[in-house]
């Protein structure tokens, strides 16, 4: 419980404040609940939202529902209706009016309908009825279809039209039963156990149109579901609009949004099945033209190889002489060859024959040659490396202090060589030819 400022020294609460605790004690007091009255004040905003008066005999209490929860309601509440509404009761706090935020909207007297929908739904589901196991794959090419529907109903003629549109030869098999009122849920079930004791369908089609919930209520009984149940002929069923769901639905072995949708579930299309069947008939032929050339072809290889034993025997004998006379001319040219071959490196060992006195005297100048040559080239170094020593001499720094000369250096170890790097009162380091000492300038003169 919330306890409000009562002493004088508390000070007061601002009236955000106090419809901010409004709000929270109404939501955490009442719960979530269901409230029933009658629409008025109806209003329908830009941003989606419904805004409206619930109200009775008595009272009446502002209601917004918006449009995250409104665009689910596949009817349109209009001023006047009764309905039942789930709803919070909050506080707007800007202007702090009672009202009730809605969840969900129906019409009034559809909450035992739609419990009672909800419980046989879940027993069933529990039981494993409505499990995708056991449900069966519809034959792709039924011999004979059966209807199960009344004959007024419009949804007959949308699937008579749709059938005779796909397969026009496709024989059809009506098992009439009124699809709405008290009596409908016992000619449904007649009607299924017909054509179960029959046999004469591959399929059935368990169809009507769009109406309330009351109107399709037959489809929500559970001598119904259970007989679709207990079906042995795989049963599509085509109930309703898109939106509508009933038992029947989820007890059947395929669930179709509207008749015509059932109508195209349970029947091959002939349009496509012929296009198809052109299609692979074109296939067929170029798959046949195609082995057909095959063929061709290696029955014109096979005929070419295919020669007389004597002639074949005469060609050979006539290859094999042509084989031995290039083999005779191939051999005496290879003869040939390595006679001249030989001939020539004879002719070449004679002139190379070595002259050993000769060579000896030759090789004694070469000697003589390279003794002198090495002789002169180190006398020619030893000069070059004369003439650089001496130029290393006059280049060396100690060479130049030995004349007089010293080397004038600052405290951080530059060389100065101008009265302009020095400052009265600095110590300057002198190095001599022997040794070195320290100055220091009392003045300086010149530029």
């Amino acid at each position: 419980m919330i306890a409000l400022p009562l002493s004088p020294l508390v000070p007061p609460l601002s009236v955000s404040a106090l419809n901010r605790l409004a709000r929270e004690m109404l939501e955490q007091t009442l719960p979530l609940t269901w409230v029933a009255g009658e629409i008025s004040n109806l209003t329908r905003a830009v941003s989606g939202h419904w805004y409206f008066s619930l109200k009775d005999a008595s009272a009446q209490v502002r209601c917004v529902m918006f449009r995250g929860r409104n665009q689910f309601i596949d009817w349109q509440p209009e001023n006047g209706m009764q309905v039942e509404v789930r709803a919070t009761p909050t506080l707007y706090e800007a202007r702090g009016e009672f009202q009730l935020q809605v969840d969900t909207l129906r019409r009034a007297g559809m909450g035992a309908l739609f419990e009672a929908f909800e419980q046989l739904k879940t027993r069933l589901a529990q039981e494993g009825l409505f499990d995708s196991a056991r449900k069966r794959v519809l034959p792709r090419f039924p011999q004979r279809i059966g209807i199960v529907t009344s004959l007024q109903a419009a949804a007959l003629h949308d699937v008579l039209t749709t059938l005779k549109r796909r397969m026009p030869g496709l024989p059809v098999v009506l098992y009439p039963a009124t699809v709405q009122g008290v009596e409908a849920k016992i000619q449904i079930v007649t009607a299924l156990q017909n054509a179960y004791r029959r046999a004469e369908c591959d399929v059935l089609i368990l169809c009507r149109g769009g109406g309330s919930i009351e109107d399709m209520w037959p489809f929500n009984e559970e001598i119904v579901a259970r007989t679709i149940i207990a079906s042995p002929i795989p049963i599509v069923c085509g109930i309703g609009h898109e939106t509508d769901f009933t038992i029947a639905d989820f007890a059947a072995d395929l669930r179709a949004p509207t008749p015509t949708a059932a109508a195209e579930l349970a029947s091959p299309d002939r349009i496509e099945l012929s296009r198809k069947l052109q299609s692979m008939h074109v296939q067929l032929l170029r798959m046949a033209q195609r082995r057909l050339n095959t063929h061709h072809q290696q029955l014109d290889y096979l005929s070419r190889r295919l020669i007389d034993p004597a002639r074949r025997l005469e060609a050979h004998q006539t290859a094999l002489g042509n084989l031995g006379q290039r083999l005779h001319h191939a051999t005496l040219a290879v003869l040939e060859r390595l006679n001249w071959q030989h001939r020539n490196l004879v002719r070449q060992l004679h002139q190379a024959a070595p002259d050993f006195a000769s060579r000896q005297i030759s090789l004694t100048a070469h000697a003589t040659g390279l003794v002198r040559a090495m002789h002169l080239h180190l006398a020619q170094t030893r000069q070059h490396a004369g003439r650089l020593a001496s130029h290393l001499a006059h280049l060396n720094p100690e060479a130049v202090l030995s004349r007089g000369y010293a080397i004038v250096q600052n405290a951080q170890g530059g060389i100065v060589s101008g009265n302009d790097q020095i400052h009265i009162g600095e110590l300057l380091s002198v190095r001599l030819a022997r040794g070195s000492t320290n100055v220091k300038v009392i003045d300086k003169s010149g530029s």
